[in-house]
């Protein structure tokens, strides 16, 4: 297993991917770093449409008849992936005094409010959850899970998806029409989805060296 010392990012970009085979992967690649055959890992995704259920997801959640939702580990609630969303997966394992669940959430939400601030946009956290808003308009969602303290799964921003897509659930919990996106709220000069990888990349790893090992 590599010393703290040696540790080092692996970023992945990995453009579009069906969130299937991705979260077959990504599994894949907790255990890995799980047991030290891989270094922590960073990946930069947007996925083919896709709804997927977070394990605090109630019978509530599901708005549109017949819409197909796939469960998996991570917490939070349900939501959408599609096409103009920035999803960042940290597979990362926590040591030490990092192995902290809270702090290791308040770095994912610093990460995003960091990277809306180069935009223009100034997000705030939820005093009663996780994720990320603009004047309480949801704009990035955050859920992870934890295995053998290697964490995995992520966030997901909003950056010019097509927002109708959440009117089928009750995206985390909310109503729809709380989704907003940078798009939405900066109305023109949207960054384009590269210039909003390299700064979320950015931000994540200037934290990512800084925490507690």
């Amino acid at each position: 297993m590599p010393s703290m010392a040696e540790r080092v990012l692996e970023v992945r970009t990995l453009g579009r991917t069906p969130y299937d085979a991705t979260l077959d992967a990504m599994r894949a690649a907790t255990d890995a770093v799980a047991t030290g055959q891989e270094r922590d890992q960073l990946w930069l995704t947007e996925h083919e449409g896709v709804y997927t259920a977070g394990r605090r997801t109630d019978a509530s959640d599901w708005v549109a008849p017949g819409t197909n939702v796939i469960a998996v580990e991570r917490g939070g609630r349900i939501t959408w992936h599609g096409s103009g969303q920035l999803v960042a997966y940290p597979i990362v394992r926590l040591s030490g005094k990092g192995r902290d669940l809270h702090a290791w959430l308040r770095l994912l939400e610093d990460v995003l409010i960091n990277t809306l601030a180069e935009f223009g946009l100034v997000g705030e956290r939820d005093p009663d959850g996780t994720g990320v808003f603009v004047e309480r308009r949801k704009i990035a969602s955050i859920g992870i899970a934890v295995r053998r303290w290697v964490t995995f799964h992520g966030l997901a921003l909003n950056v010019d998806p097509d927002l109708t897509a959440f009117a089928a659930i009750r995206p985390c919990g909310f109503d729809a029409t709380r989704m907003t996106s940078i798009a939405r709220e900066l109305g023109a000069d949207v960054p384009d989805m590269s210039s909003v990888v390299a700064r979320l990349v950015l931000e994540f790893r200037e934290r990512w060296s800084a925490y507690p090992r």
